[in-house]
């Protein structure tokens, strides 16, 4: 039973018939309807700046044969829409025959619970917790100017229709709570921004008072970088601080194992499957089973159960991520990767959660080995190119290592390479692995979609550090 066609003229039988009769000559695709409920209560300059709330409900149709992707969406949910996307579509595949592929695992796992974050927490209680943290934030010191606070909340229910009446169903809570501070002192501004979420309600993430934590992480942030100074420029070891800055890894490396680059060969990494891109000690797996965490599936965007997958053991290249499209175009399965960001939007091989795992090292170990170098806790924006790995990333905290300890904070640092050299350069990796607070969008095509990282803190032997000293 459909939950999603109940307001509509659409019955899942019409339904069923349409979608058999558009893509029994198909190699693939689906019809995959969604509805979602969205928030923003942002409160900025000592007043609630903003409320929004608002629903979308639709549907995509999508047609493949070989490789050409036909595909027609639209917000009316009706037989008559409906019949008019899977005549487009037949028309755009021009006769193409194609033998439909119905296997698809079923799964009964669920890493979330079906609940409605927006509704579970009233407005007024999200506009005294915000005002909190404002008043919270600003009694702290002199020194803070502005604050901007903010809460995100979604719940998004999708159902996906396949060749032959299968019905599979997910509904996805997403929340996340922003911080954002900025200080001043003897004329010099730093702003830091601080946040957590995942699929769980708000009162997860702020309950026994943790949202005083966020508040006081924005401020520590903020007020140590107002004391940094010009980072040096040049050939030196690196040490990357445990959970968020695997950013680096999901954008450098991440993406360069993704399906679609692969089978394209435009990814440094399509013919090295069973080779060694890495350090021994490196493992980096992409896992939608971490409960609650943001880049957590039950099912992938066409119905398949997410799954961990190994990406690279011990620094062999194990496995690609992949959609269905992809990994029937390379002979293997799909891993549950395909993903879109919402019915407009075709699949796409994404990242859910991408993390590299545990080594035996501890941080004291990486530091007290460097002469000379850097320890980078965060980063903020940066640069990657897919086809050889290169990227310029921006780091918003980081600190000299000077003779095996940890010097002043420095600004303007940046990490400059490429993934493929650094994870060969990996010296050690830490025993402290730890998952980002919860607050990552990956933009691919045009798309974003909700997704994790973690790592454990790592020694890079040589990176080329970019700064502003002079």
């Amino acid at each position: 039973m459909s939950d999603l066609l109940k307001n509509s003229n659409l019955s899942l039988d019409t339904a069923d018939k349409i979608v058999s009769d558009t893509l029994h000559d198909c190699d693939d695709g689906e019809l995959y309807i969604e509805d979602t409920k969205f928030e923003t209560v942002t409160l900025d300059d000592n007043k609630i700046k903003s409320s929004e709330y608002s629903i979308d409900s639709g549907y995509g149709f999508r047609a493949i044969t070989d490789d050409v992707i036909a595909y027609s969406h639209s917000n009316e949910i009706s037989e008559e829409s409906l019949k008019k996307s899977g005549e487009n579509l037949k028309s755009t595949l021009k006769g193409k025959k194609g033998t439909y592929n119905s296997a698809i695992t079923k799964t009964n796992q669920k890493f979330y619970n079906d609940i409605d974050p927006i509704e579970t927490k009233s407005l007024n209680a999200k506009i005294e917790l915000l005002n909190l943290m404002n008043e919270y934030s600003r009694s702290k010191d002199q020194s803070v100017k502005q604050v901007s606070a903010s809460f995100l909340g979604e719940k998004k229910n999708i159902e996906i229709l396949r060749l032959g009446g299968e019905l599979l169903k997910d509904s996805r809570p997403l929340v996340r709570i922003n911080i954002s501070m900025m200080v001043e002192k003897n004329g010099r501004k730093e702003t830091a921004v601080y946040g957590v979420g995942g699929r769980q309600s708000y009162d997860e993430y702020l309950k026994d008072g943790s949202w005083k934590k966020l508040c006081d992480e924005a401020f520590r942030i903020a007020t140590t970088n107002l004391k940094s100074k010009p980072s040096p420029a040049g050939e030196m070891k690196v040490v990357l601080g445990p959970g968020w800055p695997a950013i680096l890894i999901h954008e450098a490396i991440g993406h360069g194992l993704e399906g679609d680059f692969n089978r394209k060969k435009t990814s440094v990494f399509h013919n090295l499957v069973g080779r060694r891109v890495a350090s021994e000690g490196v493992t980096i797996i992409d896992d939608g089973t971490i409960d609650n965490r943001r880049g957590s599936l039950n099912i992938d965007d066409e119905g398949t159960p997410t799954e961990k997958t190994v990406l690279i053991e011990k620094g062999i290249l194990k496995n690609f991520m992949q959609d269905r499209l992809n990994a029937r175009l390379m002979n293997t399965k799909s891993t549950g990767n395909g993903r879109r960001e919402n019915y407009k939007h075709i699949v796409l091989p994404r990242m859910r959660n991408t993390i590299m795992l545990n080594g035996t090292h501890t941080q004291e170990e990486m530091i007290n080995s460097v002469n000379r170098g850097i320890f980078a806790v965060s980063f903020g924006g940066g640069q990657v190119d897919i086809t050889s790995g290169k990227f310029v990333f921006n780091c918003t905290e980081a600190y000299e290592i000077v003779d095996g300890k940890i010097g002043a904070p420095l600004k303007g640092a940046t990490l400059i390479g490429d993934g493929p050299s650094s994870l060969k350069e990996v010296l050690m990796v830490g025993n402290d692995m730890m998952l980002d607070p919860g607050i990552g969008t990956c933009g691919k095509s045009g798309q974003g979609v909700p997704v994790g990282v973690g790592q454990p803190s790592l020694l890079i032997d040589n990176m080329t550090v970019g700064g502003t000293q002079l």
